[in-house]
């Protein structure tokens, strides 16, 4: 039987932890991650907390340490303005930087928005678990998980998500498959599990 993969999802926004509006950061990556994972069975450990450094770092801690996550995403808090301290608390609990992550997440969102360059979104390693920032608005959760495609479908440019897959193979991780309609992951042959059946 394959291992459970564990993911952490945690939106990071004052007004949705004090209920001042419903929160769409968790539900969206819910949404898409159902779309995208076909294997193996996953669940998913929820967070709605405010933008304090102390509180993202606890729950980054907590779903890697204690609730044994192989992928943490978060949402919101990634902007130059004071209060945007995601970055800060997910560097601080890293034993690596994947500077690549952010990086592509830039690029792709430089396709819709010029303020593209003002997101600070990180990836790191933290123990056997990778760790990403994401943007905060649903629609721009899913363009940098999924990539831009053109009219047929295929990608023009790579979402981050093709990258997860094998990245987690690396640090230890189960082996995830996705569904390649919604993006394709990328392995290089010599790590490709055959398909059952084949």
């Amino acid at each position: 039987m394959s291992e459970e993969f564990v993911i952490g999802l945690v939106s990071i926004s004052d007004r949705a932890a004090t209920g001042a509006y419903k929160d769409e950061g968790i539900p969206a990556l819910e949404e898409w991650l159902r779309r995208a994972i076909a294997g193996p069975a996953w669940r998913a450990v929820t967070r709605l907390i405010p933008d304090e450094r102390a509180l993202i770092e606890n729950a980054l801690k907590e779903l890697v340490d204690k609730e044994s996550c192989h992928l943490v995403l978060t949402t919101g808090g990634t902007g130059p303005a004071p209060r945007d301290v995601t970055p800060e608390a997910t560097l601080a609990v890293a034993d690596k930087e994947m500077p690549g992550f952010g990086e592509q997440m830039r690029q792709v969102s430089l396709k819709f928005v010029p303020t593209a360059i003002l997101s600070r979104q990180v990836a790191v390693i933290r123990k056997r678990a990778l760790i990403i920032n994401l943007p905060g608005q649903p629609k721009a959760i899913k363009e940098t998980l999924e990539g831009l495609k053109d009219e047929s479908g295929k990608a023009v440019v790579s979402g981050i998500f093709a990258a997860v897959p094998y990245c987690i193979d690396l640090i230890g991780g189960p082996y995830v498959e996705t569904h390649e309609d919604v993006v394709k992951a990328f392995r290089p042959k010599s790590a490709m599990k055959p398909k059952p059946g084949k």
